[in-house]
């Protein structure tokens, strides 16, 4: 019976966290869907009256969210796709090549991880101005294609996969190459998602930094288009949490089917063998 009550208060305490946690992206598309009065009211209302689908014809007519949710897929993907195989490329050098100063070279490399992202913007912006990138999707793209982190993810589940799998693949005459992309990739497919999942949500909610080097609406990404919204002469919170709505649906998209590769990517490191 003991038993039995802990397992029920630790699901209790579990079901009153995960509320705690949902309750915002809840209201966020109960939100959305309120006329402005609702919105507006106070007390605030948790649940709309009825679906008021004017919201989301609205916010398209104010701002061209469809260009900023295009912009930002466009930018994230290619981030993603660079990282996966700039990040995966160093990783199997860092684990299985013999060169010499390695354990120098990895360090300095996962020193950069120190550094403040804001102490480096300014450099960055320079380098882009300099070569005509603003305003470009290479502006957006090319700083962040290479990631200490990522590279860090990666050796360490490459350095958990079996050294006899390898052996026996360098006896039979297989280079690193072939190593590289029939062994290696498709036995490490968990810290690979991990890594897609995670590189793509942290670009897709980047908002400094498009901020900086884009003038004009064709580059803007959704994290700038629902700052739009806002307006100084008032602020209706109806079509701020609409646009928030059209902006989460892909990133939730991703996450629901990217879940399961991500928790295995975790956990990965988590159990030995």
């Amino acid at each position: 019976m003991s038993n039995r009550l802990q397992h029920t208060a630790v699901y209790v305490l579990l079901g009153i966290a995960a509320a705690l946690v949902l309750y915002p992206i809840l209201f966020t598309f109960s939100a959305s869907f309120m006329t402005p009065a609702e919105s507006s009211s106070y007390p605030p209302k948790l649940f709309p009256g009825g679906l008021y689908w004017d919201n989301f014809i609205t916010v398209t007519q104010l701002v061209p969210i469809f260009t900023f949710i295009m912009n930002s897929f466009i930018i994230s993907t290619a981030i993603m796709v660079g990282q996966l195989l700039t990040a995966s490329m160093a990783a199997y050098a860092f684990a299985f090549l013999r060169f010499t100063g390695k354990s120098i070279l990895f360090a300095l490399f996962l020193s950069t991880m120190m550094i403040p992202w804001e102490v480096t913007m300014i450099p960055n912006y320079l380098t882009v101005k300099s070569w005509g990138w603003l305003d470009t999707y290479e502006g957006l793209i090319v700083p962040f294609l290479a990631t200490a982190f990522g590279t860090f993810l990666l050796r360490q589940f490459f350095l958990q996969l079996p050294s006899e799998l390898f052996e026996a693949a360098k006896i039979d005459g297989c280079g690193h190459m072939r190593s590289f992309f029939q062994m290696v990739l498709p036995l490490a497919r968990p810290a690979l998602a991990t890594l897609a999942v995670y590189s793509f949500l942290t670009h897709w909610n980047m908002y400094l930094w498009p901020l900086l080097i884009t003038n004009g609406e064709q580059m803007r990404t959704v994290q700038i288009g629902i700052s739009m919204l806002q307006f100084e002469e008032m602020t209706s919170w109806n079509l701020v949490l609409a646009g928030v709505t059209l902006v989460m649906l892909p990133s939730l998209l991703l996450l629901v089917l990217g879940i399961k590769q991500l928790v295995r990517g975790i956990t990965a490191g988590a159990v030995k063998g």
